[in-house]
């Protein structure tokens, strides 16, 4: 982020302050819900931008309630849903002094009517193996994410807003899209450059507490460290729980080898694991595994052949321990996985192959 002088604005924070990650229960109120008091009362703490702002953000206002209500309203969904919220549910949004708030909508870069100005969020839609995206966001390392102008007018009224979103520090929210309906809701988000030759802005996550915690002031170069591995640590979930929702919508929310059909007690197995090169996170790479049978899976004591047969270790085979070693593994030898209806989300038969390959030289 290029030097710029600091304004010092103070604010008082009645609430306990904690990191946020998507997900977190402590999140709405530690980002930026407090109490506001009257200068001179105790309490006062200081929050440091290195933001060039046209005016302070002001936390009496209404823009101020609203953000501070979605957030609380993602708290819940978060504790309902998980991080992984429907989109039906965040485009009926909540209700606001008797008015309906949706959190995003059609366009990527999204103000509610309520508020005047400056966005509520923006969105990059979910990744499909059918089209590409309209616009190429995308993390720019692992510490910033470049997100596009909504065309090619510098001037559109949602580039002019997050504009302004950048000048005044207002927090956003950031919706990642994980599969078609879904999305992960990622925040405080904050413009942190704009670059209208290259017809892009450029935002980080930060903590909860960034907003009110003293001891995590920008100017001294924390602030943008901080934000960086927030933006770095939401760029992995992202990847994992796109991944994983791309392969269980696939086998409709079933595991591959016992059928159990309960998505919380279901995972997303890489064929290839992600850590060699051609260990991409697509669907064809994946399979939908309960945890028995992927950590079974991981640690060898299964493979799947390349024509889908599922076949186990011969000690394990041999080896007499109770009814769930009967029949939550050996009883599966010889059987077939079951796969995605879509042939292009079944496994790869080459991966399958080369994963297979190494079960053999493991056993």
């Amino acid at each position: 982020m290029d030097s710029k002088p600091f304004q010092r604005v103070d604010r008082r924070i009645d609430h306990t302050h904690s990191i946020l990650f998507p997900g977190s229960l402590a999140c709405a109120c530690a980002a930026i819900a407090p109490q506001i008091a009257r200068n001179g009362e105790k309490g006062w703490l200081t929050w440091y931008s290195g933001v060039d702002f046209d005016h302070s953000w002001d936390m009496d206002s209404i823009d101020h309630r609203v953000r501070t209500a979605a957030f609380g309203f993602l708290e819940e969904l978060n504790a309902i849903h998980g991080e992984e919220l429907p989109r039906a549910v965040l485009a009926q949004g909540f209700e606001f002094e008797g008015r309906r708030v949706p959190l995003l909508g059609p366009q990527g870069i999204f103000k509610p009517a309520i508020l005047a100005e400056t966005p509520l969020s923006i969105t990059t839609v979910p990744p499909s193996e059918r089209k590409p995206r309209p616009y190429d966001d995308g993390f720019a390392g692992e510490d910033r994410i470049l997100y596009r102008y909504r065309g090619n007018d510098p001037a559109h009224r949602d580039n002019v807003g997050l504009r302004l979103a950048h000048r005044r520090g207002t927090p956003l929210i950031y919706f990642f899209g994980l599969a078609p309906g879904w999305y992960l809701a990622a925040y405080p988000a904050f413009v942190i450059g704009d670059n209208p030759a290259s017809l892009a802005f450029t935002v980080q996550l930060d903590a909860a507490g960034s907003l009110a915690d003293d001891a995590l002031r920008v100017h001294d170069g924390g602030g943008s460290i901080r934000r960086g591995y927030f933006t770095a640590e939401i760029q992995r979930r992202v990847h994992q729980r796109s991944f994983r929702m791309r392969v269980l919508l696939a086998y409709r929310e079933t595991c591959a080898v016992c059928r159990l059909r309960h998505a919380e007690l279901l995972d997303a197995a890489h064929i290839i694991p992600d850590r060699e090169p051609h260990g991409v996170p697509a669907v064809s790479n994946g399979l939908s595994l309960c945890k028995l049978h992927h950590a079974a899976y991981d640690r060898n004591f299964l493979g799947v052949r390349p024509d889908l047969v599922i076949e186990l270790r011969e000690d394990l085979l041999r080896e007499e321990d109770g009814p769930m070693l009967l029949h939550g593994l050996q009883g599966f030898q010889g059987q077939k996985i079951i796969v995605p209806r879509s042939p292009r989300n079944r496994p790869d038969p080459e991966h399958l192959e080369e994963r297979y390959e190494n079960f053999r030289r493991a056993v």
